[in-house]
Parts: structure tokens; C-alpha cells; sequence
């Protein structure tokens, strides 16, 4: 059972020992309903063989006596009922008399095969008949006068099998149909009894969708301490989180306000030294912001729960494009299924915002984004998105794609900008589990192609 989950177990478990415990009370009922038909069919046998010793009893001459059992059977040939009389003397025997049933044939001598067993006690067990056919005989010595006789019943053992067998094949059946209804009744039991996590099971899922905050409800006993740890769990992420984001934030304000008066003081002279000073105090805010858009943005993706509509957000973005390169007469193309971005939306709206920007300052005319659900690269069955923006631009080679990338890295300086839009992006893809890549546009230009986890 690969990736076995409890409910299989639980059933698979219930099946086999259903299956032991039935199968090994099938057997024991079997062999006692068995030994049952044996003992009914041997009380009839002793019924003739009772018979048999009174007719005997009644002369001292065996061969005046005037059998009658009262079984037609055991008057037609060969029939499989059976029975005979013989002498013992001195321990050898010599069959007396017996049913015209068996012709010149004789019964063998159960005494024979059991010769430490009290004389006087009954006898019974499975023979070989005179036609090869198997039959239950009863066998009793007793003693008249002087003499010692013998007296043997035998008949065909076919209606204990019949019997037998018939009760078997019931009882099959029957255990069979138990089965069953012990496997569905586990069945409800497990369904029943698993509906619990079930319940925690979705509510987990709706936490990292973002429609539920804390697991809620009523929780058994057995597993109450691991909601509780859930939610306290969940409850210091957030706490965390709050502490890193107000941690970034001073940090930020403590060296901005340095670096501004740095720039101020840099720009008042008109030097060398300060216009250098003043692009390396450039460089160092691009840097700042940077490494605390990384640390922010490592903070929020712990925090579970944050999910982004993608729709809204696209609209958005190129309604503020529209309007950033408004002089241009661009044509944005906006293409969306139904698709949620597990993440925070400024983290969302930071990365298809550069890709957007990046591809309107070096369009011809047109730019489309698209965003759709595709199928997870791992095989694992994780929600995962796309979003592709395509220009008809003069695009990049192979070496400027790899360029672009790099932080800090500035193909044209013809256009504005840091040289770190593409760098952020390729970061916080990263950081969210997920990738960027650059290629060739279909229109001819640049395609930017970003996969990220979705919200299922």
C-alpha cells in the first residue's frame, strides 16, 4: 500500500482478521457439525446392530436365527448396507453369518486394527466396502454362553459427505455474506471514527488558502494537543513575522536617513569625490532595499494563510502601466484564468510589475501578460501558476538573457533604472519556491515567464 493512508489500513486490517477468524471458525464448525452427522448416522447403525445381538441372543444355534433388521436394503445386492456376524475363538475370526447384501463377500474386522481396545467396547471407523466404496461400520463383541460372536454394521458413508458437504457450501456462503458486512461495517466505523481529521485536514488547507485563521470547532481528545500546537504553532509565526517586518522597517528608516544626508552633502560639492560618493551612496540604497525586500519578503512567506487574487491585481498593474507610459500608445493584452498566487500580493505585484515595466520601455507597440495554472514540474500534485509577459521589442540574445538577470547588471543605459528589476524578480521567485527565465517572444521580442506556487 504505497502512501498508505489511515482509513486503507484500518480497513486492510479489519479485512484480514476478518478473514482469519471467520476462515478458522469455518473449519471448527465444519469439523463439529461433522463429527455431529457421524454420531446420528452411527446411532442408526447401532439401532440394527441392537437388532442383530437380540435376534442373536435369543438362540444358541447362529444358524437357525432368522435375522430381520428391518432395512430393505440390506437384503439387495451390493447396496452399501451391510452386516455380518462372526465367531471369535482364541482370538481368530470366522464370519458366521451375513446380509444376503454381500454375497460371498466379507466386512473387514475393526477388533483387527484396534486389538488394545477393551474387547467388549463399541467400534467405529471409515472401511473399504466390498464395492470399493467407503462406508461407516460399527462393530460390538459379545459374549453368549461360551461363545463369542462378532456383530458388525457397515453402511455407505456418501450421505454423511452429502450432508457435510451441503452444510459447508452453506456455511461458505454465509461466511462469505459475514464477511462482507464486517469489511462495510468497518467501513462506516473507520469513516466515522476518521471524520475528525478529516474536519482538521480541510481546515488546514483553508489556513493556507487564507480563509481560516486558527483551527476551530470542537476537537476529541486524542488529538485536541495537536490542534492546540497548530494554532500556538501559527499563532508565534505570526508573532515572528510581525517582529521581522518591524525589525526591517526601523532598520530601514535608521539608514536612510544617514544615506540621505551622505547624497545631500555630495551633491553640494562639485567634485569628483562627490559624485562618487554619491553613486556608491545610490548603490548602498539599491542595496538596503534589496536585502530587506529579501528579508521581508523570507519573513511573509513563512506566515501561512497569504493568498493574492491574480485577476485584480494584473488589472491593476496594467492600469498603472497605461498610465506610466501613456505617451507611448502601448497596447496591453491581459489574459487570465481563474488563478490565486499563494503570497502576498506586493510581493506579487513587485515581480510582474518590474516584468510589465521592463517590457513597456522597450516595446514597439504591444505587450500581453497571461497568467494560468499548469500542472506542478515535480509531480507531486502542488497548486503551481505562470505568468508570461511578451513584448515585441528587439528581445535579447542568449548571453544578454543571462546578463539581465545579474544584480545590479544594466544592458542600455539609455533607459532608466536601477539594473535590479529583473534580479528582484528572479529572487523572489526563488524565495517563493518558484522560477524565472527569459526567452524569445512569439511577436519577436522578450518573453519573461514566471512560475509560482498557487492557492488551491
Amino acid at each position: 500500500m504505497a502512501a498508505t493512508s489511515l482509513a486503507s489500513r484500518l480497513l486492510f486490517s479489519a479485512a484480514l482478521w476478518s478473514a482469519i477468524v471467520l476462515t478458522i471458525a469455518g473449519f471448527a464448525l465444519s469439523s463439529y457439525y461433522q463429527s455431529l452427522v457421524e454420531r446420528g448416522f452411527d446411532q442408526r447403525l447401532h439401532v440394527y446392530l441392537k437388532a442383530l445381538v437380540g435376534d442373536l441372543a435369543n438362540t444358541a444355534d447362529i444358524d437357525q436365527v432368522d435375522f430381520k433388521v428391518g432395512e430393505p436394503r440390506f437384503e439387495l445386492p451390493l447396496s452399501g448396507w451391510y452386516w455380518q456376524i462372526g465367531r471369535r475363538d482364541g482370538g481368530n475370526e470366522n464370519v458366521s453369518r451375513s446380509s444376503p447384501s454381500l454375497f460371498d463377500r466379507n466386512l473387514p474386522f475393526l477388533i483387527d486394527s484396534d486389538p488394545d481396545k477393551d474387547e467388549a467396547a463399541t467400534r467405529d471407523a471409515y472401511v473399504t466396502g466390498p464395492d470399493n466404496e467407503q462406508l461407516r461400520q460399527v462393530e460390538r463383541v459379545i459374549q453368549i454362553g461360551d461363545a463369542r460372536y462378532i456383530v458388525a454394521v457397515a453402511a455407505e458413508s456418501g450421505e454423511i459427505t452429502a450432508e457435510t458437504s451441503a452444510f459447508n457450501s452453506d456455511l461458505a456462503i454465509t461466511f462469505f455474506l459475514l464477511g462482507l458486512g464486517l469489511v462495510a461495517t468497518a467501513g462506516l466505523q473507520v469513516a466515522f471514527g476518521l471524520r475528525p481529521l478529516k474536519t482538521i485536514s480541510q481546515q488546514i488547507a483553508d489556513i493556507r488558502a487564507g480563509r481560516r485563521e486558527k483551527i476551530e470547532g470542537r476537537v476529541p481528545t486524542e488529538i485536541a494537543s495537536l490542534g492546540r500546537e497548530l494554532n500556538d504553532l501559527m499563532d508565534s509565526n505570526r508573532e515572528m513575522v510581525a517582529r521581522a517586518r518591524t525589525q526591517a522597517g526601523n532598520l530601514a528608516h535608521a539608514l536612510k536617513t544617514p544615506l540621505s544626508v551622505i547624497v545631500n552633502e555630495a551633491n553640494a560639492t562639485a567634485d569628483p569625490m562627490g559624485a562618487k560618493v554619491a553613486e556608491q551612496a545610490a548603490i548602498m540604497r539599491h542595496q538596503i532595499d534589496h536585502h530587506l525586500d529579501r528579508a521581508r519578503v523570507s519573513a511573509g512567506i513563512a506566515l501561512v494563510g497569504a493568498v493574492t487574487e491574480v485577476r485584480p491585481a494584473l488589472e491593476a498593474l496594467v492600469r498603472a502601466m497605461n498610465k506610466v507610459h501613456q505617451d507611448r500608445d502601448l497596447v496591453i493584452d491581459l489574459s487570465c484564468e481563474s488563478v490565486s498566487f499563494r503570497g502576498e500580493k506586493q510581493d506579487f505585484e513587485e515581480m510582474v510589475g518590474n516584468l510589465l515595466d521592463n517590457a513597456c520601455k522597450w516595446a514597439e507597440g504591444r505587450v500581453s501578460v497571461a497568467a494560468s495554472k499548469v500542472p506542478d514540474p515535480g509531480g507531486g500534485g502542488a497548486a503551481r501558476m505562470r505568468v508570461v509577459v511578451d513584448d515585441d521589442g528587439p528581445g535579447l540574445t542568449v548571453q544578454q538573457r543571462e546578463a539581465a538577470v545579474r544584480r545590479g547588471r544594466r544592458l542600455d543605459e539609455s533607459k532608466p533604472g536601477s539594473g535590479l528589476g529583473l534580479a528582484i524578480v528572479a529572487d523572489l521567485s526563488a524565495l517563493y519556491g518558484g522560477s524565472f527565465v527569459l526567452g524569445a517572444s512569439p511577436s519577436g521580442g522578450l518573453r519573461a515567464e514566471l512560475h509560482l506556487p498557487a492557492a488551491l
